[in-house]
């Protein structure tokens, strides 16, 4: 990421910002009819985090270097930033203060045997493990098998958002698409603030910009959300519509590395699919489908 480019990301993100709220959410008077800004204006950010006009100005035109913690969260705070906004603009200052060591390791690209292990040992239950591009690192068969659209690309690593934004099947394969494409550019945005000099993702981005007018205006919004847990609903095209529950959590001893683990309440329909999909995915891979079933063989 080059200067200019940071500069751009922090103006726009703090711009955005901005606009959204309105005097009244601010506890403000809003004083005449006709305001010539959309939501709030500088001076009023300006005075609710404390800082001087020509301060936040020089921060809204992209310079975040030398700005401390307190300003930030006074900052954060005047703009109502959720918690994973405040993260993206941490991470967007640290760069302002020190591009050099904005650079961070790159995620694995396999995992270790025992984190496979895990996954195996989870047969009724769709297991995998991305990293923050949203690359496919590892699955067990399950995953495989719910995901089998996305794995027909012959790229690898498969990209789960490549696939939401680049695969015509994709509005039918996720039952709340419009929610899903925007939290997926969401997802990528806040991993572009957390490691700006990652290439491969910088490659995905311009990608997806290339080949997409949706993904290049949800980018444009420069909205950030975490993905830690929620309802995912997909139209399996063996098994039918599946509402499963999801869990993504951070691999500790993978850093950059998530797992995601997809469940379904007992007796509920979307169980029942699970089942049907744990069939077919023995089928897939020969296996007796008693076996697959769980049953004494």
């Amino acid at each position: 990421m080059s200067t200019d480019d940071l500069s751009t990301q922090v103006r726009e993100f703090l711009s955005t910002r901005r606009a959204r709220i309105s005097p009244e959410q601010a506890g403000l008077p809003a004083y005449g009819g006709n305001r010539r800004v959309k939501g709030l204006r500088r001076e009023e950010v300006a005075m609710m985090a404390g800082v001087s006009v020509d301060y936040y100005i020089r921060m809204e035109r992209g310079n975040l270097s030398g700005a401390s913690d307190s300003v930030l969260e006074s900052l954060a705070d005047a703009l109502q930033l959720d918690e994973a906004e405040r993260v993206h603009l941490f991470s967007l200052a640290r760069t302002s203060a020190s591009p050099s060591r904005a650079r961070r390791a790159p995620a694995p690209v396999t995992v270790r045997p025992v984190i496979q292990q895990v996954l195996d040992a989870m047969p009724d239950t769709p297991a995998w493990v991305r990293n923050g591009r949203h690359d496919i690192i590892a699955m067990n068969p399950m995953a495989r098998a719910l995901y089998s659209l996305i794995l027909e690309d012959p790229r690898r690593p498969a990209n789960t958002t490549r696939f939401v934004y680049l695969d015509r099947r994709a509005p039918e394969f996720f039952v709340d698409y419009e929610r899903i494409a925007q939290d997926a550019a969401a997802m990528l945005r806040l991993e572009a603030g957390r490691n700006p000099t990652d290439k491969a993702l910088i490659e995905l981005v311009g990608e997806l910009s290339t080949q997409s007018e949706l993904f290049r205006h949800r980018w444009a919004s420069h909205d950030v959300k975490f993905h830690r847990t929620g309802v995912k609903r997909l139209r399996h095209p063996v098994v039918g519509q599946l509402d499963l529950d999801f869990e993504s959590m951070d691999l500790s001893s993978e850093p950059g590395l998530r797992l995601n683990i997809y469940t379904a309440a007992a007796g509920t329909p979307t169980a029942d699919g699970l089942k049907l999909l744990a069939s077919w995915a023995a089928s897939q891979l020969g296996i007796p489908t008693e076996m697959a079933a769980g049953e004494t063989a």
